[in-house]
């Protein structure tokens, strides 16, 4: 079973990302390291609340684009490039105009967000930085989704290791110059998915992209699917940054901050999960019978469970490993580091299941309830266990809610693959 495994075009498609994963999750976390230890607590915190923003608006802009990038560009490819291309210059477009709206509504908001909501009026400029950002991580997202549909792997890795690269070194050139600062962190971050987007041009038939016309014609098409895709990505990319909003609210920016750095070391899980689907994604949406999806789903399933024994032992290492890296200060992020840990090896278990129910069987709306359940999860339970226990129960909550997201599934696929086995 292992020899077959190790044999097959997925699993070296499979060392080709997660190697450029950890390459690129490696870099990140250097960078939060960095950030963390010259900005100290307080401003850590700022800077974990403007990423976050940024993230959770430009997944919700995304409109759930590139999941139907890969869907139907995957698919297109072999049959019809010119509609594959429809499909690409339909998205970019989209993505521009999403970017303009929200960059003009984002300017007038921040101060409203910062104050009323948040409590923080110090957030109004580093917000409106975020909404900047927002359009280099929607171009970029787009750029590195349409690499994942021509299934160029490497590029894809390579692409986001030059991005990060180029970012922890001006990052550590600002830190020895006596530079680095909140704002200058904050711009160094928001630039360089621009920096990736431009690279990514590169390696795309971006002519023949541009050129091609009539590409409303697959709109009707795109946005069957991706409405339901678009929906669960909205619920479930405010339940995922809930956490942190709910710390933004009812906690010190010092907690913030605290719980932000236990947080940035376990990103490197849903990084390795992000590079899974990209080979895992196209894989399921080509398969034309339940005999060819099983097969692959438990060669898929095994290696899931492997990385999740093998991270799992950097649980004991975290009490010496994180007060090293941070520093003293941070001595308090030990023990939500390692509730969060378990939290993404639960999610990293479930990513078979995601990818089979999504891309193999077409039923992304059942995300949409699973996304409200989990909302549900981290909104109610979340505020009763941060008031009660600050970050730790906080960190509680992920995890109950990253359980959630693996037994919901694992009874959808049940259900569904024995329904395939009837017809």
């Amino acid at each position: 079973m292992l020899r077959k495994i190790l044999s097959t075009q997925t699993w070296r498609h499979s060392q080709i990302t997660i190697l450029g994963t950890i390459i690129n999750g490696v870099l990140g976390a250097i960078f939060y390291i960095l950030m963390a230890r010259f900005l100290g607590p307080a401003d850590f915190g700022l800077l974990t609340v403007t990423i976050v923003t940024l993230t959770l608006i430009s997944d919700i802009g995304d409109l759930g684009i590139n999941t139907g990038l890969i869907r139907f560009v995957s698919s297109s490819l072999k049959t019809d490039k010119e509609k594959a291309f429809r499909f690409l210059k339909l998205s970019l477009e989209i993505k521009f105009l999403v970017w303009l709206l929200i960059l003009i509504s984002g300017f007038f908001l921040s101060p409203i967000v910062s104050s009323l909501i948040f409590g923080k009026p110090e957030l109004i400029v580093p917000l409106r930085l975020a909404m900047i950002g927002v359009g280099g991580a929607l171009l970029f997202s787009f750029a590195t989704s349409a690499l994942q549909s021509f299934q160029k792997f490497f590029l894809w890795s390579f692409v986001n290791i030059s991005s990060n690269l180029l970012r922890l070194l001006i990052i550590l050139f600002l830190s020895f110059s006596q530079q680095l600062n909140l704002f200058y962190g904050i711009s160094t971050y928001i630039i360089l998915p621009f920096f990736g987007f431009s690279l990514t041009l590169l390696f795309l038939p971006a002519k023949r992209i541009l050129a091609v016309s009539n590409e409303r014609s697959v709109a009707k098409e795109f946005f069957r699917f991706n409405k339901w895709v678009a929906l669960f990505t909205f619920i479930a990319a405010i339940s995922s940054r809930l956490d942190t909003f709910l710390n933004t609210r009812l906690l010190s920016v010092q907690d913030i901050g605290i719980y932000g750095a236990a947080n940035q070391l376990t990103q490197i899980i849903p990084q390795v999960v992000g590079a899974l689907g990209v080979v895992a994604a196209p894989k399921f949406a080509s398969f034309q019978d339940n005999k060819q999806m099983l097969n692959y789903f438990k060669k898929f399933q095994f290696l899931v469970l492997g990385l999740s024994l093998l991270i799992s032992l950097a649980i004991p290492l975290s009490f010496f490993a994180l007060p090293f890296l941070y520093g003293s200060k941070y001595l308090q992020s030990v023990t939500p580091f390692i509730i969060l840990l378990v939290a993404m090896l639960v999610f990293l278990i479930s990513v078979p299941l995601h990818n089979c129910i999504i891309f193999y069987f077409g039923r992304s709306d059942i995300f949409v309830w699973i996304s409200i359940i989990h909302l549900f999860i981290i909104g109610v339970l979340g505020y009763l266990m941060i008031t009660n226990y600050g970050v730790i129960g906080t960190a509680l909550t992920v995890l109950v809610g990253m359980i959630a997201n693996f037994l919901l599934p694992l009874f959808w696929f049940i259900k569904l693959n024995k329904e395939k086995v009837k017809k």
